[in-house]
């Protein structure tokens, strides 16, 4: 008996949700190089966002927050090197007291270079998952992360867990770029969500649809499920499909490593697809 595909997993995360901005979880799966959109999915709270992880599997799941810090930062501040020991210590750690360390560290060096990168962040053109403002995706990885270790998932490359539940960092960014350049396709902010974001929404569907991209994978979308993704205009809902399709190349790519980089940092991670 031939064990069940599994579901596909794309998640735009936010550290602090609430129902203006939502955890967003877009749900799909694959069939003949297709991805096929099943259902867009919000969650309130960060307990939603865990209790939908101890769900069981399978799944493959791409999610936009980092899973590691820069190796040279944690060098510098003396903090474990062995990725758990260093992701529970960070992760133990008061935000005031990070945001203090974090930020004599950025005052020590020459400006252009105040903030360490991890060893794929410039490939990915990822902001350094040191940032703890726009976008503090330092937050992101310091709220998400507990979550995932107490789920018990399965972090390719990092930290074994549930086989069956698959979690990958993704990016959502890694894929627009790819299709519409620099173009802004979002913004939270009401008044700067422009005709402009608007067309810029339209034509990264427009190529995910047609399969523009190097991931070699067409999204199915029914007539609703485009609108739905054009209108929103925080991009939210965009970006956890940008991560579904990255979760679908990983799992085409198979099991152990979902195709994470031969590169791979075991402190540091690696955003899947870059």
């Amino acid at each position: 008996m031939t064990a069940p595909a599994p579901t596909l997993v794309g998640c735009d995360f936010s550290s602090a949700p609430s129902r203006r901005k939502p955890v967003v979880l877009a749900f799909g799966h694959a069939v003949q190089g297709r991805v096929v959109l099943d259902k867009l999915q919000r969650l309130e709270t960060l307990p939603a966002f865990g209790h939908w992880l101890a769900q069981p599997g399978p799944w493959v799941a791409g999610f936009d927050f980092p899973f590691g810090l820069p190796r040279e930062l944690v060098e510098h501040l003396g903090w474990p090197v062995d990725w758990l020991g260093c992701i529970r210590h960070y992760c133990s750690l008061p935000r005031e007291e990070i945001r203090e360390r974090f930020a004599a560290f950025c005052d020590a060096r020459p400006a252009g270079g105040k903030f360490a990168h991890r060893a794929f962040d410039r490939r990915a053109g990822s902001s350094p998952s040191m940032k703890w403002v726009n976008p503090p995706v330092a937050w992101m990885l310091h709220a998400a992360l507990p979550l995932l270790l107490a789920a018990g998932v399965d972090i390719p490359g990092l930290h074994a867990g549930d086989a069956s539940r698959v979690a990958l960092e993704a990016y959502p960014g890694l894929l627009a770029r790819e299709l519409v350049g620099r173009r802004s396709y979002k913004n939270d902010d009401r008044s700067k969500q422009t005709p402009e974001r608007l067309i810029a929404r339209k034509d990264v569907v427009t190529a995910l649809e047609a399969g523009r991209t190097r991931l070699e994978l067409r999204l199915k979308l029914s007539h609703a499920q485009r609108d739905a993704l054009v209108e929103d205009a925080s991009g939210d809902s965009l970006d956890a499909v940008l991560c579904l399709v990255q979760a679908a190349w990983a799992q085409r790519q198979g099991p152990p490593r979902y195709g994470l980089s031969e590169e791979l940092d075991p402190l540091e991670g690696w955003i899947v697809s870059a």
